[in-house]
């Protein structure tokens, strides 16, 4: 039974590490072009921050294809408490690890958080990235889910020792 449940990790996980990797010569950006372009986004956050934000966000290939880029690029209204931050932010890269190699992503913003991503599309419509858990504190996941015309994202954390995902904030938008 140990042995079983020290497997059968390791098995799950093969599905994911298998799509990451990229033939040589392939486009990279080819998983993620369902998020190519300029996203309004109406956020919700969970917890005791209780914000909402209307902007938007755009998804683009960048520094000649080498990377791919979020950005927000605006933000229309913000309701919160006043220790919400209305005047958020933030950058994500997306890029290969190595020529033909898995993809991987860091996340900067202006309250000086930086997140390193590991990012998979689990399938067609989906974009998972996914914080390294062996790293001290919380580990992060990102996900973008592409629902008929409408993207929806979720930012969850999951504190050490926990199996249990918390989104802290969730959006939901059309394209622009």
């Amino acid at each position: 039974m140990k042995l079983l449940a020290r497997i059968l990790p390791l098995l799950l996980a093969l599905p994911l590490t298998a799509q990451s990797a990229l033939p040589s010569g392939a486009d990279p950006w080819k998983a993620l072009s369902f998020l190519q372009g300029t996203w309004s986004a109406t956020t919700t956050t969970t917890g005791s921050s209780g914000g909402n934000v209307v902007g938007t966000y755009t998804f683009r290939p960048e520094l000649e294809n080498h990377i791919f880029a979020r950005h927000t690029t605006s933000i229309e209204g913000c309701k919160g408490p006043a220790t919400f931050d209305c005047d958020h932010g933030d950058l994500l890269y997306i890029y290969q690890d190595a020529p033909g190699g898995s993809l991987k992503a860091i996340y900067f913003d202006n309250e000086g958080h930086v997140i390193h991503y590991d990012v998979s599309t689990p399938d067609a419509t989906t974009a998972l990235f996914l914080s390294d858990a062996s790293q001290p504190g919380p580990q992060f996941r990102l996900l973008y889910e592409l629902k008929g015309a409408i993207m929806q994202g979720k930012f969850q954390m999951r504190m050490p020792g926990q199996n249990e995902w918390k989104s802290y904030l969730e959006w939901s938008g059309p394209k622009k």
